[in-house]
């Protein structure tokens, strides 16, 4: 079953690794170490194979994958005999990369939004796929700034079309155009994306899975593993600090206050989630271009125990940010596209194990990751089968469609 994999931010650091990684997985040159669907309680999920996955993308940048994944090599993130094994292959990907529409390109959002469906389109038709998973890896963004149209999908067509208006940020008009495209969507970003409310409604109307936000990868992951700990053992944590250091594309763009607000507030969802309050504490991000693709983290916590003696926890975390997402996306890619061949649609809350803050539609979601796996574990066991939906296959033509939900230019529902 072919499945297109289409990345936001194609040519950025995590997209270029999860590329290479996939491309080495399929030609055996890689184990598929940090690939959580290669473990066996995935065996029987009904999930594309690595030679089934076909990627494109959009990206601002024109900076050839080649050369991105030789800068990789170069600063120790990717191996580089497997740049050198995989020329060939990476140039087979290039030649599915597009330029992202940028501001200017159009007279209104709307139009933006046909021509990112177009190229999904015109993707889907040239591979024959069976689906198109989008995957949002681009820089994350400010907050969004509340526009009344997007509470309901009809107004926020509507509001699409005026000439020059910016209703939506970018992660939620590729969402946008994914979902009127007849594609899951999953955002491994804390930018907006699809959690307006209009765009759940676009999801469930034409029977698409959702996933994100923001990947859980380092700091977060630990204090996924951590709080549960003290809570558990009925410590009292009274405070949690933490420092992030990075340098790279993620953290360039984290260097833009509003940006960094927003990350730093999908970081912070976990601790009170787990500990039931908040403790004394902040958590900071800085960016320090020295480190390149690589980031570190500090981390004390303070807590107490039995007649309120008080004791202390520290801990440091380096890790390869790209090294780390990597393998993630592509269990994404492969658990989202199995949910869509399911049949299951609108928030996936059971892929919370990969997400700093997860979909959490009915407010009830866990944060440990322990309780985040058995849940996984038996989403995986909803996915085997040999089912298909024809009627929630990618669309091929790029036309817009009716306000019924069904194609205008088949005429049949969607």
């Amino acid at each position: 079953m072919p499945t297109g994999l289409w990345l936001i931010g194609a040519r950025g650091s995590v997209a270029t690794t999860s590329v290479l990684g996939l491309l080495a997985l399929r030609a055996g040159l890689a184990a598929p170490d940090g690939c959580v669907t290669e473990l066996p309680p995935f065996a029987a999920a009904a999930l594309p194979e690595w030679a089934d996955l076909v990627v494109g993308g959009h990206d601002t940048s024109d900076l050839r994958l080649r050369k991105k994944a030789g800068e990789l090599a170069d600063s120790g993130v990717v191996p580089a005999r497997l740049v050198a094994a995989l020329a060939t292959e990476l140039a087979a990907v290039e030649a599915d990369l597009r330029p992202a529409p940028a501001p200017g390109d159009h007279p209104d959002q709307a139009s933006a939004v046909r021509a990112v469906r177009a190229d999904l389109a015109e993707f889907a038709h040239r591979h024959a796929l069976s689906r198109v998973v989008v995957v949002n890896l681009s820089n994350t963004e400010p907050a969004a700034t509340p526009h009344p149209a997007h509470d309901d999908l009809d107004a926020l067509r509507d509001a699409l079309e005026e000439p020059g208006a910016a209703v939506l940020p970018p992660s939620s008009l590729y969402a946008l155009a994914a979902l009127e495209q007849g594609c899951p969507y999953v955002d491994f970003t804390p930018s907006t994306g699809a959690r307006l409310p209009a765009l759940r409604q676009l999801a469930e109307r034409r029977g698409l899975p959702l996933a994100g936000h923001d990947g859980k990868t380092g700091e977060t992951l630990l204090k996924s593993v951590l709080a549960p700990m003290f809570a558990m053992r009925n410590l009292r944590v009274r405070s949690w600090s933490g420092i992030n250091l990075l340098g790279g594309g993620d953290g360039a763009s984290l260097a833009d206050p509003g940006a960094n607000a927003a990350k730093t507030a999908s970081k912070q969802q976990v601790l009170p989630a787990i500990l039931g309050h908040r403790p004394e504490g902040d958590c900071r991000i800085d960016y320090v271009p020295d480190l390149g693709d690589f980031k570190t983290a500090w981390d004390l916590v303070s807590f107490s125990g039995f007649l309120d003696t008080r004791m202390r926890l520290e801990f440091t975390w380096h890790g390869c940010d790209s090294a780390l997402a990597a393998p993630l996306v592509l269990d994404l890619a492969r658990l989202t596209a199995a949910a869509h061949r399911a049949g299951i649609a609108g928030p996936l809350p059971d892929l919370a194990f990969f997400f700093k803050d997860p979909l959490d539609p009915e407010g009830d979601l866990p944060h440990g990751l322990a309780e985040q796996w058995a849940r996984l574990c038996t989403f995986a066991e909803r996915l085997g089968g040999p089912a298909e939906h024809p009627d929630t296959s990618p669309d091929r033509t790029g036309a817009s469609p009716d306000r019924t939900g069904r194609d205008c230019a088949a005429g049949t529902p969607r």
